[in-house]
């Protein structure tokens, strides 16, 4: 993995260990020589994790819609502002920017986001590892919810098992350079749920 993309939250969140979280994120991030591809604010969580990475030096390549740009949240610091039209171009761009993806928390936004990765992944579109940073327990009844998936027959585990999770950066990271992405049939049908 070259670069890294980070979906989170473009607001802090009540729990300060998630701004601080997504700095120290953004610092090793950097001091590991990996990019940071992101969606382009100077706020919130996003801000965060661009500032951790950018006090260390590192790459930051961010990708703002242009109606958000005219709210005067850009980050004014970036390496790279790539300026886009829509939300679903902000998304592809992001994805053909990196070689693996981080969630941090986040809310409709970061979701939406993380849960199109998996399913891109799903369907053998790319096999790029995809992991969430569980800071604080955040994700913990997120994934009580995906594996209730799996007990439902509704999520194969070999789908599930893409999902990388863990509490730390250091093991997440280990987990994404480890990852080897299943096999997907080149049909899907109705048994490959």
């Amino acid at each position: 993995m070259k670069n890294i993309a980070v979906f989170c939250a473009s607001s802090p969140g009540f729990n300060p260990d998630f701004e601080k979280e997504a700095y120290a994120l953004g610092q090793y991030l950097a001091e590991s020589g990996y990019g940071l591809v992101y969606g382009g604010a100077q706020v919130g969580l996003m801000g965060a994790v661009a500032n951790g990475a950018l006090s260390k030096g590192g790459s930051v390549t961010g990708v703002l819609p242009v109606f958000l740009q005219t709210k005067e949240i850009a980050h004014p610091a970036l390496t790279e502002l790539i300026i886009v039209d829509t939300m679903h171009e902000r998304k592809t761009i992001m994805s053909e920017r990196c070689e693996g993806i981080i969630a941090l928390p986040g809310g409709f936004g970061t979701m939406e986001e993380l849960f199109e990765m998996l399913t891109w992944a799903q369907l053998g579109l790319h096999k790029k590892p995809i992991a969430m940073l569980n800071t604080a327990g955040f994700y913990t009844p997120l994934l009580s919810f995906i594996d209730n998936m799996v007990t439902a027959g509704v999520l194969k585990q070999i789908n599930r098992d893409m999902l990388l999770v863990a509490d730390n950066m250091i093991d997440l990271l280990g987990l994404m350079e480890g990852y080897v992405a299943p096999e997907v049939p080149k049909w899907l049908n109705m048994e490959s749920t």
